[in-house]
């Protein structure tokens, strides 16, 4: 457990997952230090991942019209050692948020790639637990969009599955402009998940990712699910 003081509270719902297996060269430019690129069965993955961002604190404060909002990121996957406890992690190359201030105030504690665009959502439930889910930001050229339709009823991952690895990485990892990284954990209880259906991405995401990443996005994603979420707690960094 970390001993950081929580930094902020929420509860994440409806992440929508695309998952991408990627070239490492593409990545291990953005591998902050004194982290590895990991790997599942050899294979390096990168998510994009659209989800509710609800009842948000920071600090334990509740600020008007920043409790409620979209996210969508691209993230891939990371691991340090420490002691002899393996911490799996995460990296965002690019973290999108309605709200100036939001993308101001992590970009500022610690260093996270945040923008702040036009988004929308839209979340319907089909006979029972199926849902169509879609996220959308608007850039200069044009709304992008990612949207899913689950399949089946959810359940938790099972071991050593791909989905565990995507969805139960419990620490962050952000690179810093003086050098090193800092490192902070994510606390949160496992997520049971859907399998999807219809995965789709649509849009230009060369303005915010560059051609190479957006040229790799653009293909079909390798998996893609939906996890319920949870509460969640992001707690203070510590500088590695």
């Amino acid at each position: 457990m970390s001993l950081q003081k929580v930094f902020l509270t929420a509860e994440w719902r409806t992440i929508a997952m695309l998952n991408y297996e990627v070239d490492p060269g593409l990545l291990l430019p953005l591998v902050p230090a004194g982290t590895e690129l990991d790997r599942w069965n050899g294979k390096v993955f990168a998510s994009l991942v659209g989800f509710r961002f609800l009842k948000t604190k920071v600090l334990g404060l509740c600020f008007p019209f920043h409790r409620n909002f979209d996210e969508v990121n691209l993230r891939f996957y990371v691991r340090r050692m420490e002691g002899g406890e393996v911490r799996r992690g995460v990296v965002f190359i690019k973290e999108i948020v309605p709200r100036w201030a939001i993308a101001t105030l992590a970009r500022t504690v610690y260093n996270e790639r945040y923008v702040s665009l036009p988004m929308r959502h839209r979340i319907e439930s089909r006979a029972g637990s199926c849902f169509s889910v879609e996220y959308g930001w608007r850039t200069r050229a044009g709304w992008n969009r990612i949207s899913l339709t689950t399949d089946g009823d959810p359940a938790l991952p099972e071991e050593s599955s791909e989905k565990q690895f995507i969805a139960e990485h419990y620490w962050g990892y952000a690179a810093q402009s003086r050098g090193g990284c800092l490192e902070y954990r994510v606390s949160h209880p496992s997520w049971r998940v859907w399998n999807s259906r219809d995965a789709q991405l649509e849009g230009d995401l060369t303005e915010i990712y560059g051609r190479d990443l957006a040229e790799t996005v653009r293909h079909r994603p390798t998996s893609a699910f939906l996890a319920e979420g949870s509460e969640v707690a992001v707690h203070r960094g510590r500088k590695l």
